[in-house]
């Protein structure tokens, strides 16, 4: 709320799943002084249309103490660029492992302040967010986030690793 109170225009998209966690959201919005029009639910999708209108958001604001798991990675394949504070907990890190295996380490961020802060700043430079989905697709085809064929060979060895280590054939 106080990311849409100091960016006058900007909306928070969300996923629709429960309309009582909707109305309660709205609820919320309007007694911090935001209106609840403000709050975008987006009913779910087929895959294909998902995929698609992820890519028209600008940035994903990632959520603690549960990080985004899936959902952060279909951004970033979709072109979005994901900002997020790291978490104490596997739950709250998988979103900066996802930044890492893109090469966009300037998007984890340590404390709530910090991702504010950081939140506010790309919400304001159009440049710098523009930079970044550039990187982002450049990083997209060379990075291991999305190798598959490299994670299949890793996997293999691997695999081949442990069978030789415990004598199976």
């Amino acid at each position: 709320m106080r990311l849409l109170a100091k960016r006058e225009g900007s909306v928070l998209w969300l996923l629709e799943t429960n309309p009582t966690a909707a109305q309660n959201l709205c609820r919320e919005a309007e007694a911090h002084g935001i209106t609840p029009k403000r709050l975008i639910f987006a009913p779910t999708r087929p895959l294909a249309d998902h995929m698609a209108r992820i890519g028209l958001a600008d940035l994903f604001v990632d959520t603690l103490p549960y990080n985004a798991h899936t959902t952060a990675s279909d951004a970033l394949w979709a072109g979005v660029p994901v900002l997020t504070c790291l978490g104490d907990t596997f739950a709250g890190r998988v979103a900066g492992s996802l930044l890492k295996a893109v090469g966009l380490d300037e998007l984890i961020t340590n404390s709530l302040e910090d991702y504010e802060t950081l939140a506010l700043k790309l919400a304001k430079d159009r440049a710098l967010l523009a930079s970044l989905r550039d990187k982002l697709a450049r990083n997209r085809e060379a990075y291991p986030l999305f190798d598959t064929a490299r994670f299949t060979r890793t996997y293999l060895k691997i695999v081949g690793w442990l069978r030789s280590a415990i004598n199976v054939e």
